[in-house]
């Protein structure tokens, strides 16, 4: 069975969804067989892998729904090794469709259950929320990775995500945990962003990534065209520090 991996922060603008699409597409370029999962009704991890979300017939919330099959849903990626399974905005009113539906949290296990082991990997892509669609993915996952933003606010909020794990963990899902925190946005010469670097490090230890994301321009211009750093800019900073990212992803989770 492919090892499932929430990536998680409720706090908005940390870099969630460009850590995933080019950590995925990384590793799928090393050879491993990735799912996506866009689990956020904003769709970017969609949009950034160039599919039209707007037009999409069947979606992520077609599935949790029971209203279409996995291999209905499921789409291939222009990369080889790489799925995803897309949104769109119909996934916003799962939040209030769900609100009577008996185990809501675990509508998104029960939608992948069994199709998991044709990858090696699966990444979901979270709402910046602690929603009812943030708990299917931790409830779904084997463990959580946390961007985390190298600035002032970054650990606000931070004990409610570990809170909220911490009673996933205890009631219905014993085996998660945090498998890491990726720094995003980082500018090291900002002693701010190096300043809240050594408290991630000092709440963290280990799990912190080796490598963190900068700040780069090019990062923030790839999805605009439909494909991850790795086929946009490679040699940018950005591009090299998520290969070396995705290369301490795949050390971590052998």
């Amino acid at each position: 069975m492919g090892k499932i991996i929430a990536f998680s922060n409720q706090k908005g603008g940390v870099g969630k969804t460009t850590t995933v699409l080019n950590v995925a597409d990384y590793v799928a370029r090393a050879g491993k067989k990735v799912l996506m999962i866009d689990i956020d009704p904003q769709g970017n991890l969609t949009s950034g892998y160039g599919i039209e979300k707007h037009k999409l017939e069947l979606s992520l919330y077609d599935l949790m729904m029971g209203q279409a099959r996995f291999d209905d849903v499921v789409m291939k990626t222009a990369y080889d090794g790489l799925d995803i399974l897309p949104c769109n905005m119909d996934l916003a009113s799962l939040e209030v469709e769900l609100a009577t539906v008996p185990n809501r949290t675990l509508v998104l296990d029960r939608a992948i259950k069994g199709f998991t082991d044709r990858y090696d990997f699966v990444l979901i892509d979270c709402p910046p929320s602690l929603g009812v669609l943030t708990l299917n993915a931790l409830c779904a996952c084997d463990g959580v990775i946390v961007p985390i933003q190298s600035e002032f606010f970054a650990l606000e909020g931070l004990s409610q995500l570990m809170n909220s794990i911490k009673l996933v963990r205890d009631r219905i899902n014993p085996k998660i945990s945090v498998f890491g925190v990726v720094l995003t946005m980082y500018d090291g010469r900002s002693l701010m962003a190096r300043q809240v670097t050594e408290e991630i490090k000092k709440y963290f230890g280990a799990k912190v990534f080796e490598v963190p994301a900068p700040r780069n321009i090019k990062l923030c211009e790839s999805p605009s065209f439909g494909v991850p750093i790795s086929q946009h800019a490679p040699k940018s900073r950005g591009g090299v520090a998520y290969a070396k990212i995705a290369e301490e992803f795949l050390r971590r989770m052998n």
